[in-house]
């Protein structure tokens, strides 16, 4: 991909931010993704690509906008783009930290096409690369990151999803002495912490959206980090009720179709396949990776970290909006 592309696609993710920021805190986070998600696509559909969305909102007649194959851009590179216009729609609409807008893009074929279920991911930073593998047990991992690092035990720490199943996963860390992060929401920006090079976040583990692992996927090989996912029917990660049965199986039906393997191990390489990937994600709440839009309703500013796998460059963006030059599409989801 031409590098001059990672400025396009800071552009994307300013502008569903923005849009998104304009439903923060009034409860309604259906409203704030879905002005987000309109603003990602029309900024996408100004850019010289010829791209196809392969992690989005879901399929095509579940999502008007930014479905999976859905084609943007105006004609040029052929570029597969991953999305997720609100990682964390819940935070926004309640006014809490972490909430940002998330594009990772790569060359044709980057990326693995993950339906929208769960995914067990296990990530760590480039000092504990080869060092992590999901089908051993959580304490062994710890033991082997920690050993890969140099740290005792308990100065490691260790981000994971404040939810249910978790508990137990938590209670066993911590009685290793475990640092652990539980958030409610946001597991991209997590594996973005994880992975930086100045972070004290060792490692994440959770269960959360596939969708998301694959682009946590690319943000760990764009920044030669290490991540391995197992996809989990829903009756395995939410309970085992009817319900949860029938949409599990569904699940399963749709990952053959796809060629992918339930309850197996999934390499990086399987589910981001080349470093030549660009990561944009904007803030829209304050958080541990970027801080919160401020704006004034005549302009705005936003902090964008963009990376390029291709060279491992880093670059935070700071930028000021004059809101009423923008593009009135634009203006009429941000003002």
């Amino acid at each position: 991909m031409r590098r001059e592309l990672a400025i396009e696609f800071s552009r994307v993710t300013e502008a569903a931010a923005l849009a998104g920021y304009k439903w923060l805190g009034r409860g309604d986070k259906n409203k704030a993704d879905g002005a987000a998600v309109e603003a990602m696509r029309f900024v996408l559909n100004q850019i010289d690509i010829d791209g196809e969305i392969v992690i989005g909102e879901g399929e095509i007649d579940e999502a008007p906008m930014l479905y999976i194959g859905e084609k943007v851009g105006r004609g040029g590179d052929a570029v597969d783009i991953a999305v997720d216009p609100i990682d964390g729609t819940r935070m926004t609409a309640l006014g809490q930290n972490n909430a940002v807008a998330v594009l990772a893009a790569g060359t044709k074929g980057s990326f693995m096409r993950a339906p929208d279920m769960y995914m067990e991911k296990l990530i760590v930073g480039n000092g504990a690369k080869g060092a992590i593998h999901l089908d051993r047990p959580l304490e062994e991992n710890i033991r082997s990151v920690a050993a890969a690092l140099g740290k005792p035990i308990d100065r490691l720490t260790v981000v994971t999803l404040a939810k249910p199943r978790h508990e137990a996963a938590i209670r066993a860390m911590q009685d290793m002495g475990v640092r652990v992060f539980a958030i409610p929401d946001g597991d991209v920006a997590a594996s973005v912490l994880t992975c930086m090079p100045d972070t004290e976040i060792d490692m994440l583990y959770c269960i959360g959206g596939a969708p998301e692992g694959v682009v946590s996927a690319a943000v760990a090989r764009a920044m030669d980090g290490d991540m391995q996912g197992r996809l989990i029917p829903r009756d395995k990660a939410k309970g085992d009720t009817a319900e949860n049965r029938e949409l599990a199986k569904n699940e399963c039906e749709r990952c053959a179709k796809m060629g992918i393997a339930v309850d197996t191990v999934l390499t990086l390489d399987e589910m981001a396949r080349t470093d030549n990937v660009i990561i944009s994600v904007t803030g829209i709440t304050k958080g541990d990776l970027l801080e919160a839009i401020t704006s004034d309703g005549r302009l705005a500013t936003t902090e964008t970290l963009l990376i390029r796998g291709k060279s491992r460059t880093i670059r935070r963006i700071h930028s000021t909006h004059y809101l009423a030059r923008k593009d009135k599409e634009i203006q009429d989801l941000i003002l």
